[in-house]
Order: C-alpha cells, then sequence, then structure tokens
C-alpha cells in the first residue's frame, strides 16, 4: 500500500480502478443507461460505424483522463475550481457557466429517465421516478466524500454484473439476429467520427468533476495510468449494450427506452425489474457525482475562507435546491430531446472551454518543471 495524497495508504483499488469507476459513474446515468444515448448518437452510423465511433470516444476519454489527472495532482487541484484557475486563470468563469448548463441539463436528462423507467417498470406517474431518484441524491451528497466513494464502487459491482447478464441473455434469447446484424450491415453510415467526438465532448467533462476521488493518487505514473483504464472501464457496459441493440437495427434507434424494448424480447422473469433497477442505480451515481462536485467546490470555498467545511445539512439543502430545478426541466422538456439538443451544444462547449486549453496550456504546464504547490484560493 502507498501513501496517497490525503495522507492515509492508498490501495490498489482506489489508485487505479476507482477514477474508472468514478468517471463510469458520472457519464453513465441518463442516456447511456437507458440505451438513449446510443441510439442517438452510434445507431445512425450502423453497427460496424458505431462501433468505430465508441472505440474512439474510449480513446478520447482515455487520453483526456489521464493529462487531466497528471494536471490536477501537479496542481494539488482536487475541485474543479482550482483546478481551471490553475488552467485557466481568470479565464475559469467560462468553464463555470458551462459547468452549471451541463449540470441544470444532465440532471433534468436523469430526472425525465428516472419517471420513464417508473413509468415503463411499475406503472407510476413520470414525477414519482424524478422524486425517488432526487431523494436518494440528496441522502447519498449530504454525507460527504467517504459515503459517494462506497456508493461508486459497490454500484459499479451492481451495474457490471447486470450488464453481463444482459448479454448473456441477449445471447441466448436473440443471439443469431445480433450476429446476422453485423453480419448483414452495411459499410457506416452517417459520420461516425462525428459521433464518437461529439459524445466523448460532452461526456469528458466527468474527468474533472471526479477530483475529489484523485486524492489516493501517490504520483503522476498512478495518475496517467488511472486515466488510461478509465476510458475502457466507462465504455465496456456501453459497447456489451450496443451489440444487443444491434439485433434490431435499424429500428430500436427509433425507441424512446432501448433498454425496456429488449428486456421485453428477451421475456426473462424478474430480470427486467433488475435491470431498470440498475439503471435507477446508474442515474444515482451519475447524478451523485455532479452534485458532490458543487459542494465540494462550496466546501472548499468556505473552508478557506476560515470556516468549517459544510456540514450534512447544507449539503443536502445545496442539493435539493439544484434538483428542484432540474427536475422541473426535465418534467417540461422529456427524454429524447433533452439528449438529443441539449448534448451537441454542451460537447462544442466542453471542447472550447476544456479539452482544447488541457491539450495544448495543460501539456504545456505539464512539461514544465514542476512548481511548488499553489496556495489555497480564497
Amino acid at each position: 500500500m502507498s501513501v496517497g495524497e490525503t495522507g492515509g495508504r492508498s490501495s490498489w483499488f482506489q489508485r487505479f480502478l476507482l477514477p474508472g469507476f468514478a468517471l463510469k459513474a458520472v457519464i453513465i446515468g441518463g442516456g447511456y443507461a437507458t440505451g438513449r444515448e446510443l441510439a442517438e448518437y452510434f445507431v445512425p452510423s450502423g453497427p460496424w460505424g458505431g462501433l468505430a465511433a465508441m472505440l474512439l470516444a474510449t480513446l478520447i476519454w482515455s487520453g483526456v483522463a489521464a493529462l487531466t489527472f497528471a494536471l490536477a495532482r501537479r496542481m494539488r487541484a482536487y475541485d474543479y475550481r482550482r483546478f481551471f484557475e490553475g488552467l485557466l486563470g481568470p479565464g475559469w468563469i467560462a468553464f463555470k457557466i458551462a459547468y452549471l448548463i451541463f449540470v441544470v441539463l444532465i440532471l433534468a436528462v436523469f430526472g425525465a429517465a428516472a419517471g420513464a423507467i417508473g413509468a415503463a417498470t411499475f406503472g407510476w406517474p413520470e414525477l414519482a421516478g424524478s422524486v425517488l431518484l432526487a431523494l436518494g441524491i440528496v441522502a447519498f451528497t449530504a454525507f460527504g466524500t467517504a459515503i459517494v466513494e462506497t456508493l461508486f464502487q459497490y454500484a459499479s459491482m451492481l451495474i457490471y454484473t447486470v450488464y453481463a447478464l444482459f448479454i448473456v441473455f441477449a445471447l441466448a434469447s436473440f443471439g443469431e439476429m445480433i450476429g446476422n446484424g453485423f453480419a448483414n450491415a452495411p459499410p457506416p453510415s452517417g459520420n461516425w467520427v462525428a459521433g464518437g467526438i461529439t459524445y466523448a465532448s460532452y461526456n469528458i467533462v466527468g474527468a474533472v468533476i471526479i477530483l475529489p476521488v484523485l486524492r489516493h493518487l501517490t504520483s503522476q505514473r498512478d495518475a496517467v495510468v488511472a486515466g488510461l483504464i478509465a476510458g475502457p472501464l466507462t465504455m465496456l457496459p456501453a459497447i456489451l449494450f450496443f451489440a444487443a441493440m444491434m439485433a434490431f437495427y435499424p429500428a430500436i434507434g427509433d425507441e424512446t427506452l432501448p433498454s425496456d424494448f429488449l428486456l421485453r424480447q428477451m421475456a426473462v422473469p424478474g430480470f427486467h425489474i433488475l435491470f431498470q433497477l440498475m439503471i435507477f442505480a446508474a442515474l444515482l451515481e451519475s447524478g451523485v457525482g455532479a452534485i458532490h462536485a458543487i459542494n465540494e467546490r462550496v466546501s472548499g470555498v468556505v473552508e478557506a475562507r476560515g470556516r468549517p467545511r459544510l456540514d450534512t445539512g447544507a449539503r443536502a439543502a445545496i442539493g435539493s435546491l439544484i434538483l428542484v430545478g432540474c427536475m422541473f426541466v426535465a418534467a417540461r422538456v422529456g427524454l429524447v430531446d433533452l439528449i438529443a439538443s441539449g448534448y451537441r451544444f454542451l460537447a462544442w462547449l466542453f471542447l472550447a472551454v476544456f479539452v482544447l486549453p488541457l491539450i495544448t496550456i495543460g501539456t504545456w504546464r505539464l512539461l514544465r518543471p514542476a512548481a511548488p504547490p499553489m496556495e489555497a484560493l480564497p
């Protein structure tokens, strides 16, 4: 075991796998877990074009995550404000605005997805699923980083297990159709490169959201290795899901909840409910990741001013205030429209305020000789 930034012992899991699980936790919610994002960005390119786009997105995630983790450790910046003040200086306010837009949009997507799942699985009013998700997010974020990291670990175990069962049941139920879908697939259609870049770009902000879990890193090598591993860890469930979807290509692209459609074709008693509960867990950990990042940023500012860190009540209040507004957006707009229009706008926004500065200014900073750690910012 090695000593991490927290001053305690860091396990191999905390150093190399936890960042990837945390990144997956932020990205998997909403359209990824339901299959709606996969239908929007990968299905139009066909089976082989979709896979190529997913592999491109994986490479982008790994490269950007490795750079982000290494730069964060170099600057001792474990919340997004410190990170972007170190990267952009006064220009960090551009990221702050982009991140607020991102949080409102993704939490609205999570709320819409939770509402759709509750309605499809249990026949609930759509508002019921959204409210249940919001209560879960507030409950976990109220207690700080330790409980959030525990959620990431155990929810990830559930998610990978259920996705493994999903592909087994898919192969047993319509495996021949999956094989035919790829064997008879036309050449990649549409612009699969644009699909991969777009999907990677609006999601890779997750590498900044999860900065609090990087305190366990013990070296720059840890940061780079964890970043490179994060891409495949994050994309693996999506690739399995996409392969199953190709049994019903191209019609699957028009389904609001591709997951629910595929589960009905499998007709495995009890698994439909288990899968939908897994999606709810994915929505929960993604929402927790987004709200926890805001709590940590606010808590850091409060602590820098000589006051105690945020307590449980304050964290719960901040989360509740944000979620009420986002769930209102979810109710008014709907899942498909949120994913189709909002995410493309975010992709361009994060390319401009995060990815391009990272690969230019960030790389330059990493190549310079190491400087003393930054002083605490007010």
